[in-house]
C-alpha cells in the first residue's frame, strides 16, 4: 500500500501492466456493470451541461431512459451514476463503425463542443476510487475476462497501470500527486 496525502494506493497500480485494447474488448466496460458510471457530486453540473450538447445524438432508448430517470440517477451502494439502458449500456454510449462502444461526451470533447471529457470514474478505469470521510482509496480492478487482452497488451509493451492512466490521474489528483506516485514507482522518491 502506498500513501500520498490522504490517498491510499494499491501496490498493483505501480506493479501491474495494462493498456486498453478496444479492438478486443469493444468498450465492454461501458456496457457491463452493476450500475452506470459512478459520478462525483461535482460532476453533476458538468453532466447536465454536456448532456445539452449531445442530446440529439443519443439513441431513442437512451433518450427514453433519460426522460424517465434524468441525466444522472442514484443507485444504492453506488451513489450518483449515469443511467443505463435496461441494466446494460450507459445512456451516453454509442457504437462506432468498428463495433466499439464509445462515449458521446468524449466524442463531443474531442470535437471541441464541450470541456467535459467524460466521468472521471470512466477515465480512471480500471482504477476504482473508494471514498471514506478520511481517505480516498485507489484500487486496480480490471474485469477478469473483459480486460484480459488489455493486461496482455500492457505486459507486452511493459506499460504500468499508473503510466497508462497518467492523464486521468493528473486530471483527478493533480500533477504533484502523479509526480510523487511516479517517483515512488521508479524508486526515486526521497523524504528530504
Amino acid at each position: 500500500m502506498i500513501i500520498i496525502d490522504n490517498i491510499l494506493i494499491s501496490d498493483d497500480i505501480i506493479t501491474e501492466e495494462f493498456i486498453c485494447n478496444l479492438s478486443k474488448c469493444k468498450g465492454g466496460c461501458c456496457v457491463d456493470g452493476d450500475a452506470g458510471a459512478p459520478l462525483n457530486k461535482d460532476e453533476l453540473k458538468q453532466i447536465k451541461a454536456a448532456y445539452k450538447v449531445i442530446k440529439d445524438e443519443l439513441s431513442e432508448e437512451a433518450k427514453a431512459e433519460i426522460k424517465r430517470s434524468g441525466p444522472y440517477t442514484t443507485e444504492e451502494g453506488f451513489g450518483y451514476v449515469t443511467p443505463a439502458i435496461n441494466g446494460g449500456i450507459c445512456v451516453y454510449g454509442y457504437t462506432d463503425a468498428q463495433g466499439i462502444v464509445k462515449c458521446l461526451f468524449e466524442k463531443a470533447y474531442y470535437e471541441g463542443r464541450t470541456d467535459f471529457k467524460k466521468p472521471i470514474s470512466c477515465h480512471l478505469y480500471p482504477i476504482r476510487e473508494i471514498r471514506t470521510k478520511e481517505n480516498i482509496a485507489l484500487n486496480y480492478s480490471p474485469r477478469e475476462t473483459l480486460c484480459a487482452p488489455a493486461c496482455k497488451l500492457g505486459k507486452s509493451k511493459k506499460v504500468k497501470v499508473y503510466q497508462f492512466l497518467k492523464e486521468p490521474l493528473i486530471r483527478r489528483f493533480g500533477e504533484p500527486f502523479y509526480n510523487a506516485l511516479e517517483q515512488i514507482a521508479t524508486g526515486q522518491y526521497t523524504t528530504e
